[in-house]
């Protein structure tokens, strides 16, 4: 059973400065609940090719894996893929300004996953999507906050 999961918010700040603190791997462990650490394993600056370890607890499990960034249109779309483990996963953020000099996010996993996974995948839909839902909106409650505390 493929996983296919889309979350998606608004935030009341600009899409630049929402895509750069979001898709910026050291910011992950900030906003992530599940992910505990990142490593990167390609010279900075990010870019299509770099490659970012992160260790993930997620449904009870440790997982470490890498990501390597596909595709990257900053303050646009941004894609990550990995291959290794039981569960090949993208993840793809885009950004679109919408009314009022606000962003729209979306986060969206998709992937296939093999052996035991391939039996969780319903678990695993649902779990996911709440984990982005509340990595989203941690996302948009640190970005307002901080936005606030800036013009404050």
């Amino acid at each position: 059973m493929p996983v296919d999961v889309e979350s998606l918010i608004e935030i009341s700040l600009p899409r630049d400065e929402v895509a750069s603190y979001a898709c910026d791997p050291d910011n992950a462990t900030v906003w992530y609940e599940n992910i505990k650490a990142v490593q990167w394993e390609s010279p900075r600056p990010l870019a299509v090719g770099a490659q970012i370890a992160f260790v993930a607890e997620f449904l009870g499990r440790r997982l470490v894996y890498t990501y390597e960034v596909t595709e990257f249109v900053p303050g646009e779309r941004f894609v990550m893929r990995t291959a290794e483990g039981p569960f090949p996963m993208e993840t793809i953020y885009t950004w679109q300004d919408i009314s009022g000099g606000a962003t729209r996010m979306v986060l969206r996993n998709r992937g296939e996953p093999v052996g035991f996974a391939k039996i969780a995948a319903v678990v695993m839909v649902r779990a996911m999507r709440r984990a982005n839902r509340k990595d989203l909106r941690r996302l948009k409650q640190i970005l307002e906050r901080e936005a606030v505390r800036s013009n404050g």
